[in-house]
């Protein structure tokens, strides 16, 4: 196991030992990739969608294939786009003898090569993309790929974020050059669950149908227990089955949320988790983030944040437009509250499942309930 000063993980990932399970997924999506499939790979946000790519690109790279990892929630255009690839992909598929000789810099004619180092001292190749020349140095990247030859793997995270890009056609764009490449597999993942339906299930869109499906869901309870009692176990500290199914069930399971309310009990060290413990790791989180707390609500109109509040204390709502709803957390119309929501979802305050309407960040949600207490 990795030397780590705290194995429970909120961002990053730093192995197969610090990584719990998801040992079905990871082989379903390995040997998918390997079979020379494309992938949708969907969940909302904080589910673990990033470290579960980052996982099955462990064992690959182990097997000897390239991978790359592209986020691209950032991203807010075609160039955005661009140079996030270059700086994922460039140089690291080049023999020693093309990085001896510059391939790179004389392969791309429609912008300039920049060489530069990372904050960790690695080398580091980018590009300084000239206006209107976006597509084309896309294609010269799709190109530098192809030509290396070599069967590598590419996952572009957040993918839904080019369906929000002012130039319209990229879509239409990638998927010529990616339906074109004979030795590159994709994960296309995504949090957006409408969008990226949208993107791949709709006649009209032109990814339609064209990768093979896999949805991500909240880790099985009791195998993520096994996985802390081990760790908590290993410090001297006692956590009871019952004690992390409070921790497990206040955040409804999600991976992030979990993560974060362990991290902070490891860093306590209490001899025993205890109800009491973790009420004060969970008031420790959220006084680190009330400033910012407040702000998103502040930001708010007074209807926004009113059905806010009442999705917050709900927990899940299935029908907020029901009189009963409405009359709960005196709200004035079924059309006003779906407008709120709407705007809401938009803003990622809110997200909507298939049971119902949650509020996106549990932490937030817990402060909404209780926020007179802070």
């Amino acid at each position: 196991m990795n030397e780590l000063c705290n194995p429970f993980l909120v961002y990053g990932y730093e192995g197969p030992e610090n990584f719990c399970d998801r040992q079905i997924e990871t082989t379903t999506i390995r040997e998918s990739l390997l079979s020379g499939n494309n992938l949708t790979l969907l969940s909302p946000r904080r589910i673990g969608k990033s470290g579960l790519i980052q996982n099955v690109f462990y064992y690959l790279r182990q097997e000897g294939y390239p991978c790359f990892y592209v986020d691209i929630y950032s991203t807010n255009c075609l160039a955005d786009l661009v140079k996030r690839m270059a700086v994922a992909i460039l140089g690291k598929l080049d023999t020693p003898t093309q990085k001896a000789e510059g391939f790179i810099s004389k392969f791309f004619h429609s912008c300039q090569v920049v060489f530069s180092v990372d904050a960790f001292g690695m080398p580091q190749v980018g590009l300084n993309i000239l206006p209107q020349q976006e597509e084309r140095t896309l294609e010269e990247i799709f190109a530098y790929i192809a030509q290396s030859g070599k069967r590598c793997f590419i996952a572009i995270d957040e993918f839904q974020q080019v369906a929000e890009y002012p130039e319209k056609n990229v879509e239409a764009l990638l998927r010529t050059y990616i339906q074109a490449m004979h030795n590159v597999q994709f994960i296309f993942s995504g949090s957006k669950l409408h969008m990226m339906s949208e993107m791949f299930d709709s006649p009209m869109h032109p990814f339609y149908r064209s990768t093979e499906r896999v949805r991500l869901y909240e880790l099985n309870e009791q195998v993520y227990y096994a996985f802390a009692k081990e760790r908590m176990d290993a410090v001297g500290v006692d956590m009871s089955e019952q004690v992390f199914h409070t921790v497990y069930s206040m955040v409804d399971g999600v991976t992030w949320y979990v993560q974060a309310l362990l991290n902070r009990l490891y860093r306590m060290r209490p001899k025993e988790v205890t109800e009491e413990t973790i009420m004060m790791a969970l008031r420790q989180i959220i006084l680190a983030e009330i400033e910012s707390y407040k702000h998103l609500y502040h930001l708010l109109t007074f209807t926004q944040a009113m059905v806010l509040e009442a999705v917050a204390k709900e927990r899940l709502v299935r029908e907020p437009q029901s009189g009963n709803f409405l009359k709960r957390y005196n709200l004035k119309s079924a059309s006003g509250v779906q407008r709120a929501l709407d705007s809401l979802i938009r803003s990622e305050y809110v997200y909507r499942t298939d049971e119902g309407y949650i509020v996106y960040d549990r932490f937030f949600a817990i402060w909404l309930r209780e926020k007179d207490t802070f």
